[in-house]
């Protein structure tokens, strides 16, 4: 029985050509487009990694830093930036009572602090922190005042004794209202006696 001749397209049309339609002039540059959105993505995913590769190094340095030195308080990543927080202790006081000078101990652990902080090209706070009792002076009417005052001579010391850049640092004073422990001991009451180091994430 004679096969039924089938419908055949011409090999030169389009719909059976070997590349097919050709694509629309716009597809070039959306194309384009895409590829370089891909490669920026993978260019800030390398710095991001990096950088939290720096901050975990420096996470580290200070943690063995506060464990070689026998300091009260810790180091803490959180999504924000790196914490190091410096409670007051016996032997290890950081400020005079009621005064903002830094002590020779004080100066003593910045100088060990520092050189972690200029690894790094993030910007750092200092916050000043107290405990609750109360303090009226002819130079410090709270501890508002005084935390603020406390934090803002860490910041000129790092910059003037430790070549810290002033660009890269903020004080900023939070008296007794944020306070980690409560006030109801001389334990506690040291504890909430703080300098925090905050990291900021870039």
């Amino acid at each position: 029985m004679p096969l039924k001749p089938r419908e055949v397209i011409d090999a030169n049309d389009p719909r059976v050509s070997k590349f097919g339609h050709p694509a629309p002039p716009w597809l070039v540059n959306y194309a384009d487009l895409m590829t370089e959105l891909v490669c920026f993505f993978i260019i800030l995913y390398a710095l991001s990694a990096a950088l939290n590769k720096n901050m975990q190094n420096a996470k580290e340095e200070l943690e063995k830093m506060m464990e070689e030195e026998q300091l009260q308080g810790e180091v803490k990543m959180t999504k924000e930036g790196l914490h190091l927080t410096l409670e007051e202790q016996e032997g290890a006081a950081y400020f005079e009572s009621g005064k903002s000078e830094i002590t020779p101990q004080g100066q003593d652990i910045l100088g060990k602090v520092a050189p972690v902080l200029s690894t790094l090209p993030n910007e750092v706070v200092i916050e000043g922190h107290t405990d609750n009792v109360p303090i009226h002076t002819s130079v410090f009417d709270s501890n508002w005042e005084l935390s603020t005052a406390r934090a803002t001579n860490v910041v000129k010391y790092l910059v003037n004794n430790e070549s810290l850049p002033p660009e890269r640092l903020a004080a900023i004073g939070y008296g007794e209202y944020k306070p980690i422990a409560e006030n109801d001991t001389p334990e506690n009451r040291a504890k909430n006696r703080r300098v925090v180091f905050f990291i900021k994430n870039k």
